[in-house]
């Protein structure tokens, strides 16, 4: 009977070591991609556990229509998947700030519509890949949903996909 109970206990521990993969204490780089005119954003991302961490993202956008930035935070559960890839999904939020043009309407007159405040939730899937050098580089799905804020801006469905390149600390 003592046997089995340490073969068990011997297999959980090899299946949970197994299991473990190294995420780096610190990263910071950018996060490319576009999504409402969003395309370059500042990326942060600190771990908290073994396999799981927090990444912060300010994303800027000037164009000839609004002029915006974005904080969004998430909080990521990473997987591996084979030798240095990683998986990871998380879940967060954020706000930003938009300030539009003015445009000529249907009487070329000019106008500038309102901009102001919006808030959003986001989900979080990818697949990143840990250099031996201190690079990752990840490429992510990030779809949000506005929740408050400027109706013809955030309260829809946006689909944000980015390249992400981070060096490791």
């Amino acid at each position: 009977m003592k046997i089995l109970k340490l073969f068990t206990l011997f297999m959980f521990c090899s299946w949970y070591s197994m299991s473990a993969q190294d995420i780096s204490d610190n990263t910071i780089g950018l996060r490319l991609g576009d999504s409402d005119g969003f395309g370059a954003e500042i990326s942060y991302q600190k771990s908290l556990d073994r396999d799981n961490r927090l990444e912060a993202n300010l994303g800027w956008r000037d164009s000839r229509y609004f002029d915006a930035f974005k904080l969004t935070a998430l909080y990521q559960w990473v997987r591996p998947l084979d030798g240095n890839f990683n998986w990871y999904y998380g879940v967060g939020g954020g706000l930003g700030s938009v300030d539009f043009a003015s445009r000529p309407n249907n009487q070329n007159e000019y106008y500038t519509p309102d901009g102001g405040l919006f808030v959003l939730a986001a989900g979080d899937i990818g697949v990143e890949y840990n250099f031996d050098i201190p690079l990752l580089l990840s490429l992510d799905f990030r779809p949000e949903i506005g929740i408050v804020g400027y109706k013809n801006f955030s309260d829809n469905f946006d689909f944000d996909i980015a390249l992400g390149i981070r060096y490791q600390f």
